[in-house]
């Protein structure tokens, strides 16, 4: 039997979560777990994705700056998109200086970038996934101009939401759009409270989304010029979820992750292993009352349960995962508190903020910790 404490969690979860998310018709609907507005003017390159769009209960509100736990450089790294072959150009960049450990470099490959180049702008797409026909917006900033490879980013929406509603609430394409970063925000099916991401306990049934996210991948590659050692997964709330679920089933393919606003569940944490260390940045606020900071059960989605492990504890379980060593560095004014002296030069970050609500995760912190690592 739940107790007082639980039932009034969860009917809180309720009507917080909900009430929003972006519907079918292009509606605003109010609600925090949502996210921005709707994607309008995009071109269709196959069936149109799910419309719609939200508003999000909470903004960002965090100050920019770069956590600078680290020190080195990052290069572009090599590595074959499809089944192409060829020679391509990229170069090194610097790495943020910082206390902790020191970045690599990576050197240029055989990539053949694609021609035509993609032209800038927003498309809706689809994918086979089986025989499920999956969709998501691909964006395209105008730095982008096919010519070397460069990184991806797969930003997934929270519960409720779509890809289109993610696309236009996300604080990451104001980051990445400078550097030419193609980025997809995909849409989840529909499961007992509308769009969602298949977790294992939650929350959305008979789907692979692990799956999607790599055929995802994999056909982006084939459009555009793609460093496939610099693939990145970001979500909000439901959507860190499934960033948290990619670090764990396929550190193959993504070299990072940062999670917003969501944790790891106590139902399926002990078969998250992934196949090689992953850095892992999230963000979280203390005052979320959605996926509260201390953890804990919510039955937000009939039928559906789960138990969140709360924000230090996820910290510690990925820290553990990723064999760091020593103890966190002191919260900088972001405040993050990064493991640097972890396997193969990962790193494990949890950003608090202080009063925060249940809100994206702060973008400017985000990109450029993402993109000090590569894959192996």
């Amino acid at each position: 039997m739940n107790s007082p404490k639980q039932i009034l969690l969860s009917g809180a979860l309720g009507i917080a979560l909900l009430g929003c998310g972006s519907g079918s018709d292009g509606t605003t609907t109010a609600g925090g777990d949502g996210g921005g507005g709707g994607s309008s003017g995009t071109t269709s390159a196959g069936p149109s994705g799910s419309g719609g769009s939200t508003a999000s209960a909470g903004t960002t509100g965090s100050s920019s700056g770069t956590t600078g736990s680290s020190s080195g450089t990052t290069g572009s790294s090599s590595g074959t998109t499809g089944s192409s072959s060829g020679t391509g150009t990229g170069g090194s960049g610097a790495g943020g200086a910082g206390t902790g450990g020191s970045g690599t470099g990576g050197e240029t490959g055989s990539i053949t970038c694609p021609s035509p180049a993609l032209r800038a702008g927003d498309t809706n797409q689809t994918v086979m996934v089986g025989s499920q026909s999956r969709s998501y917006v691909l964006h395209v900033p105008a730095a982008y101009d096919g010519s070397k490879p460069v990184p991806l980013v797969v930003d997934f929406h929270p519960l409720g939401g779509s890809g289109p509603s993610e696309r236009s609430g996300s604080p990451y394409p104001a980051q990445t759009d400078p550097e030419g970063v193609i980025m997809a925000f995909p849409s989840g099916q529909s499961g007992p409270s509308g769009g969602a991401w298949n977790v294992g306990p939650c929350c959305v049934a008979d789907t692979d989304d692990v799956a999607f996210a790599k055929a995802l991948v994999a056909q982006v590659q084939e459009t555009a010029c793609i460093d496939p050692k610099r693939i990145y997964a970001v979500g909000f709330s439901m959507g860190g979820g499934m960033s948290h679920y990619l670090a764990c089933h396929a550190a193959d393919v993504f070299a990072a992750v940062a999670p917003a606003a969501f944790d790891l569940l106590e139902e399926n944490v002990g078969g998250c292993e992934p196949s090689r260390p992953i850095s892992v940045f999230s963000f979280r606020g203390t005052s979320d009352p959605i996926v509260p900071y201390a953890g804990g059960y919510s039955s937000v989605v009939r039928g559906m349960p789960i138990t969140f492990l709360g924000a230090k504890s996820t910290f510690e379980k990925w820290a553990d995962i990723n064999g760091c060593t020593g103890a966190p560095s002191a919260e900088d004014a972001q405040g993050c508190s990064i493991y640097s002296n972890c396997r193969d030069g990962v790193e494990v970050a949890l950003c608090t903020k202080q009063g925060g609500g249940h809100e994206p995760g702060n973008a400017t912190v985000g990109w450029p910790a993402l993109k000090r690592h590569t894959m192996p």
